[in-house]
């Protein structure tokens, strides 16, 4: 078995490998080899802006010999596919949201994975930091009583007035729900464990829209997926959450989360976020109280070393590609039940995992350099 820092290498060099670098070259648990792209030329300058010694296609990431962990930062839409290389590959891999588009191509990938003895794991990684954590311990003290009902809300106008390239968030396998349902309906499974069934509306104001900023601006692009989505969910627990996914709203209101239980309400943080405010309000009271939230939260790639540190210690991880796939299952029957207009089960579950530890420190360096 090796030891030591873990090997991992990027697919995928566009915007959002930036926040996943900023943190891995900082996290001793893990060494960064090198950075691939389908367009080489974009790998080479990511590696240069972080020191990272070698670059090229994705086939150097996948035929790398020191490389054990795949961070899979493609599009959507080359997520399983590039996930299936790596595995073929020899190599866990961790992917951007979503995991998949569909059902048969995740539990297919869950079945390659399992048979080679691979581990899967998938963004968002963010329940892991400080604000969800907090409210995780807060929820199993019983601070609330028995949790019941969540309500979400994501709404903005839509992200073509600032994103220079934003056709692919309209296309399937984006939208609103794809694009940012991960990050609420993985807090709320979370908080109440596996969902049964949902049922959704969904609506498209415009079927095109306009490019507002950079090179592309002013070009039109076709919208091809639902803008607006209000969603009902049921747990097994019992609970339920009504969500609101939006691009259709000129006021924009993120990151609001809401779970009541039978003795309070508690208010969590942004859960696109690794911190954020956290409120209480019980019964009898009129205000909000203020909780202190404690733990790491340095973002993006906490997930990739909890899978690293995990994978040293033959532990579980807890963002896992089950618990991933179960948030796409959630996604695609709330698509079904827009076009059949009726509530639609859930034939999948998530795995429950381990609380973080309060002291559990990303920039320490836990595991020694001896290779077994």
């Amino acid at each position: 078995m090796s030891r030591g820092p873990v090997g991992v290498a990027l697919i995928g060099a566009g915007v959002i490998s930036k926040q996943y670098l900023d943190n891995l070259v900082a996290f001793p648990d893990v060494q960064v080899h090198a950075i691939a792209d389908l367009f080489p030329e974009a790998a080479r300058a990511r590696a240069e802006e972080y020191g990272i010694k070698e670059s090229g296609p994705p086939e150097l990431a996948l035929d790398h010999p020191d490389v054990e962990i795949i961070v899979n930062l493609t599009v959507p839409a080359a997520h399983v596919d590039v996930a299936a290389a790596a595995i073929r590959a020899g190599k866990h891999v961790w992917t951007e949201k979503p995991f998949s588009l569909d059902r048969p191509s995740g539990l297919a990938l869950l079945e390659q994975a399992d048979d080679a003895g691979l581990r899967l794991g998938c963004a968002p990684d963010t329940f892991l930091g400080a604000g969800l954590q907090t409210a995780r311990r807060v929820i199993e003290r019983g601070d609330v009583g028995v949790p019941l009902t969540a309500h979400t809300v994501f709404q903005t106008p839509g992200p073509e007035s600032w994103h220079p390239n934003p056709a692919f968030l309209f296309q399937p396998g984006a939208g609103p729900l794809f694009d940012m349902g991960p990050y609420y309906l993985t807090a709320l499974v979370q908080t109440f464990g596996s969902i049964r069934r949902v049922a959704a509306l969904g609506s498209r104001a415009k079927a095109t829209r306009v490019i507002g900023s950079g090179p592309k601006a002013g070009e039109e692009f076709p919208v091809e997926v639902p803008t607006h989505v209000s969603a009902l969910a049921q747990f097994e627990s019992g609970a339920s959450s009504h969500s609101i996914f939006s691009f259709e709203s000129p006021r924009p209101r993120m990151g609001f989360v809401e779970i009541t239980g039978t003795e309070a309400t508690l208010s969590l943080p942004d859960p696109n976020y690794f911190d954020g405010d956290l409120r209480i309000c019980r019964i009898g009271e009129t205000d909000w109280t203020a909780i202190p939230t404690t733990g790491p939260a340095n973002g993006r790639g906490m997930g990739v070393l909890d899978m690293a540190r995990s994978l040293r210690a033959g532990e579980p991880h807890r963002a896992t590609g089950q618990l991933a796939y179960h948030v796409v299952d959630a996604m695609v029957s709330m698509s079904e039940s827009i076009e059949l207009g009726e509530f639609v089960a859930l034939g999948s579950s998530a795995p429950s995992s381990a609380a973080l530890p309060e002291d559990w420190a990303p920039t320490a360096a836990t595991l020694d350099g001896v290779q077994a």
